[in-house]
């Protein structure tokens, strides 16, 4: 493993980088694709209720991508500066925020989430499936933070192989405990939902004790110097600088889909909200190999910002951008005309099927979207200039929406139809402003190198 990025070919490092990434994010997917496939054995109240649970379940994984994704972008230009204690001051202050948050999570979310489920229009059979589902959920929030503040750990030393085998050892054992829990096995009783919630607790745990040992054993980790550290006011405040503009952005990834949710309960029933579900799993596979980009870049970005090394950074922008956008349009060439296929390999439902091939085909405009998206913030994070992230999660997730998908939808009669087009609208015009900006700011701080 090669730890200094401000040296070497940017494409070997992108390649070293976001490939073991990609194939972690992969297996992650897989792990989710378990639980919808069995949600869907239990019954479709069961795989809606779990639709449903989904923009909660990523608040809680929005706190923890922003915590992760500081870590990563503040260790990484200390890492770049060669500044020792700074790196380890971030890594026991980032386990001190995790456990902070952590606390606020298990005590304050189940109640808030039985207001959001009620905002979203579930009734019956498939609130109760989602209530129980998310209410075990948070008691294995604090292994959630742990996971990402280590993999932020890791991955800033160019380390992303060790998350990669986590994702992959915990894919095969969720594929043992899903069926175990649900159906109960031997003296394990039947679980139902709260099964496969707890096998995923079960699993963060492991990969917690594993990533731990091997930020331990990471060869610019010094566990006497990490001692030394303390509770830095400093180190809190540039942590929640960096982090909390990433939180929120992937919040409103959550409020988002929460928004698509009710309006698709508006316009139709829960057998398009399971097949929205299941399209969502499909869509994130495609989305997976270019996706390690975004972890690559803010490595790499960070390493070289640190170091004072511009240059590098705009070439990191433009291979990220023209291998990730290649990738996007090769994935949706073959999910396009498979697209009904691939559905029924989830739900056989004749009405499921056809709702989430519309779904898959219409979104199929909007696959290079993400990547851009994803590479273009995380280079800026890297620069710390995140909270761009946060006004154009904004406007594409909740500002945008709520007018958008009631004028296509109602007032034009499209349905879930205009649900689906407006989602390719508001990421193309994201694209757009982010682009733009991203371009102005790159041109600053070129300007700023060359005056100093």
């Amino acid at each position: 493993m090669n730890s200094d990025l401000t040296k070497g070919k940017i494409i070997d490092h992108l390649r070293s980088l976001a490939v073991p990434a990609s194939i972690g994010m992969i297996f992650n997917t897989l792990y989710n694709v378990v639980d919808t496939f069995y949600a869907g054995k239990i019954g479709t109240d069961a795989m809606a209720g779990m639709a449903v649970s989904f923009p909660i379940f990523f608040i809680i994984l929005a706190l923890g991508a922003g915590l992760g994704s500081g870590t990563t972008a503040l260790s990484s230009i200390s890492i770049g500066q060669k500044d020792e204690k700074s790196f380890h001051s971030f890594i026991k202050n980032s386990l001190y925020l995790g456990a902070i948050i952590s606390v606020i999570i298990i005590f304050v979310a189940p109640g808030i989430s039985k207001y959001l489920f009620g905002l979203s229009g579930a009734r019956g059979n498939t609130l109760l499936e989602g209530s129980r589902y998310m209410d075990t959920l948070f008691y294995g929030a604090f292994f959630f933070m742990l996971n990402f503040i280590f993999n932020g750990v890791l991955s800033a030393q160019g380390d992303t192989k060790s998350y990669r085998n986590a994702l992959i050892v915990g894919f095969f054992l969720n594929l043992i405990l899903d069926p175990m829990f649900i159906y109960g096995w031997a003296f394990v009783p039947k679980l139902g939902t709260v099964g496969i919630a707890l096998a995923t607790v079960i699993v963060q745990l492991l990969t917690s004790i594993y990533l731990m040992y091997r930020v331990y054993k990471s060869r610019r980790f010094d566990y006497e110097v990490f001692k030394a550290s303390r509770f830095s006011k400093g180190a809190v405040k540039a942590l929640m600088r960096q982090g909390l503009p990433t939180s929120l952005n992937t919040a409103t990834i959550a409020l988002g889909v929460f928004i698509i949710n009710y309006y698709i309960m508006k316009f139709s029933d829960s057998t398009t909200m399971a097949a929205y579900s299941v399209a969502m799993r499909i869509e994130q596979l495609a989305l997976l190999p270019a996706m390690g980009l975004n972890s690559a870049a803010l490595t790499i970005t960070g390493q070289n910002y640190g170091a004072k090394l511009h240059g590098r950074i705009y070439e990191v922008r433009k291979i990220a951008l023209t291998v990730g956008v290649s990738i996007m349009i090769v994935g949706g060439l073959i999910i396009y005309p498979l697209a009904p296929v691939l559905v029924g390999f989830f739900k056989s439902d004749p009405e499921v099927i056809i709702a989430g091939t519309e779904y898959l085909r219409i979104e199929f405009f909007a696959f290079p979207t993400y990547v851009i998206l994803g590479v273009l913030l995380s280079i800026m994070q890297g620069i710390k200039k995140p909270d761009f992230a946060v006004i154009i999660g904004l406007y594409r997730q909740i500002i945008m929406p709520i007018p958008l998908f009631y004028f296509l939808g109602q007032v034009l009669g499209l349905g879930v139809k205009g649900i689906w087009w407006g989602i390719v609208f508001l990421t193309w015009s994201s694209v757009i402003a982010t682009f733009i900006y991203s371009k102005r700011q790159l041109k600053l701080l070129n300007q700023d190198c060359k005056e100093a």
